[in-house]
């Protein structure tokens, strides 16, 4: 009995011991990199995220959330450039094909979050929601949301041309280019072009574009090789730089890094001039908002057109929450229960009903956010149409790549074949 106890009493101090710092309630500080999402009546794009700080602290004595403002635009290269000089956040708002990817993940840089979650918490989130933060069967992220890209309509110029929209939503390259066209006129009467069809923009990290580049069958990587400079990718790139250069129904400006001013020159109450714009789901509650900034309730949403390809191909995906590495596994805990806090069968309607998005988990999907919303109902319906960007560890690089070129192509420097053969050359290294 005396040995039995003291061989009890050893196995109980090891433990004791050894799991200790990793039982204990964690105190200190997690640094969180967010981006703006929707306003508040004062404005305040960050007011969701401070009000879920102050319920975490709240709840967690001892823990302060440090919150770090930055803007979508500059949240990948900010993220590189603190991953190289491992001076990364404990948390921050992406998915791993970008800044974050499969080399980060290999490198130890992102932290593994499965044994924070119970089989049933995990069989709660959609499949796809889940692959897009999983590589070699380790969870390494929590999905907040899902989103694609969609065709944003003006009515209202639709109207004042006497132009008939797509009957639901889906039409050919060909009738998108006439409808287009019929859509770029003189609202004025001084003979000066004032209103275009369509215009978008082209930035690395930023897929609104995109989808027409796939529409005649091409793909940016095929059998783990650069293939945008594919026949189809080619023809398909050149017909969207035609649009603007051959046809005259999109302003000088298209193609261009401006994310802003494109995005007002559809939106603005006092600027719009641009009836038609791919934009991420995100887009349509902020165009439908009537906050006195962008307010724009005569909108459609319609599919990306029909090219060789036979299917409205367009761009989808998960986001949500990378926890990166921590030394303290009490402080990991800490973390993890944190993105679980703010990811939530709750916060995820929370951002369907305000911040365009759609839930990544069943529940949320199960309270119906949409129910009101016809926009995003619609473009709910668009997701089968999905498909993501190239999952390549050096994805982000290959994409700055391609996305420089295209650039030109629409600065009308270089053809499409041209371009995508130099991005082909300058990526060569990175396959």
């Amino acid at each position: 009995m005396k040995r039995q106890m003291l061989t009890l009493g050893i196995a109980l101090f090891l433990v004791v011991t050894l799991a200790g710092p990793a039982l204990a309630d964690w105190t200190g500080t997690i640094t969180l990199w967010d981006a703006p999402r929707w306003r508040d009546a004062d404005g305040d794009p960050f007011h969701w995220m401070k009000a879920k700080i102050v319920e975490f602290e709240e709840l967690n004595p001892g823990v302060t959330i440090d919150m770090v403002e930055t803007p979508w635009a500059e949240m990948g290269e900010r993220l590189s450039i603190a991953i190289a000089g491992r001076s990364w956040p404990d948390v921050a708002p992406v998915d791993i094909s970008g800044a974050v990817n499969a080399a980060h993940i290999e490198q130890g840089v992102v932290a593994a979050l499965d044994s924070f979650f119970t089989d049933e918490e995990l069989a709660d989130f959609f499949d796809g929601a889940l692959e897009s933060y999983t590589f070699e069967d380790g969870l390494y992220g929590v999905p907040m949301s899902m989103a694609v890209h969609v065709m944003l309509l003006n009515l209202d110029i639709f109207e004042a041309r006497n132009v008939e929209p797509p009957v639901n939503g889906r039409w050919t390259w060909d009738e998108f280019v006439e409808t287009a066209k019929a859509l770029t006129f003189d609202s004025t009467g001084d003979g000066v072009i004032d209103t275009f069809g369509f215009s978008t923009y082209v930035l690395s990290g930023y897929y609104e574009a995109w989808p027409f580049f796939y529409m005649d069958g091409g793909v940016p990587i095929a059998d783990g090789e650069f293939a945008f400079n594919s026949p189809e990718a080619v023809s398909a790139i050149q017909k969207l730089a035609d649009l603007k250069f051959v046809h005259e129904a999109a302003p000088i400006e298209m193609g261009s890094s401006d994310v802003g001013g494109t995005f007002q020159a559809f939106a603005h109450p006092e600027q719009r001039y641009v009836a038609m714009q791919p934009w991420n789901s995100w887009a349509i509650a902020t165009v439908s908002d009537s906050d006195g900034t962008f307010y724009n309730p005569n909108v459609m949403v319609a599919e990306y057109p029909i090219g060789e390809s036979g299917e409205p191909v367009t761009i989808g995906g998960a986001g949500g929450w990378v926890v990166f590495h921590q030394r303290d596994e009490a402080k990991l805990a800490k973390v993890a229960e944190f993105v679980k806090f703010l990811s939530t069968t709750e916060e995820q309607y929370a951002f369907s009903r305000n911040y365009g998005t759609f839930p990544a988990r069943f529940s949320t999907q199960e309270m119906d956010p949409f129910v009101d919303q016809p926009l995003m109902a619609r473009a709910a319906e668009i997701l089968q149409y999905a498909v993501s960007v190239p999952e390549h560890r050096n994805w982000s690089q290959i994409d700055e790549r391609i996305q420089t070129e295209l650039q030109l192509v629409f600065a009308g420097e270089k053809s499409a074949q041209e371009a995508m053969d130099d991005a082909a050359a300058a990526s060569q290294r990175l396959f």
